[in-house]
């Protein structure tokens, strides 16, 4: 089965990018096509609300990528419940490169997502 992954990064490095501990925050996003564990494809996409975003923003920019699952560091409980509305799968907990959460999450070692506290300093908790 095929999935697009959407994994929030510090750079433009594709998998090589250090992955973001906010996903809102990032400047940009990884995006991986895989089929089981064979990577398809992958791009990199500027974060557009990068500056600033109101909440939901950046989930549906994610959704408008045709992702079916999103990888962050972190990411506030609204940010959440919103890919949850989506269908998207929120998975946290994410660090060092896209390359090697991808690897994580394929293998199943990273799944579910917790709010980060971090989210309601920036008035998105």
């Amino acid at each position: 089965m095929s999935k697009r992954i959407a994994i929030s990064v510090l750079s433009d490095a594709g998998l090589e990018a250090s992955v973001s501990s906010h996903f809102g925050r990032c400047s940009y996003f990884t995006v991986v096509d895989v089929e089981g564990h064979t990577i398809l494809h992958v791009d990199t996409v500027a974060n557009p609300f990068y500056a600033r975003h109101q909440p939901g923003q950046v989930p549906g920019f994610i959704q408008s990528l045709g992702a079916q699952v999103m990888l962050s560091g972190g990411m506030g409980g609204r940010a959440v419940e919103h890919f949850r509305q989506l269908g998207i799968e929120a998975v946290t907990g994410a660090a060092g490169t896209a390359r090697e959460t991808l690897k994580r999450y394929l293998g199943g070692e990273l799944d579910g997502a917790e709010a980060c506290t971090e989210s309601v300093e920036h008035g998105h908790g």
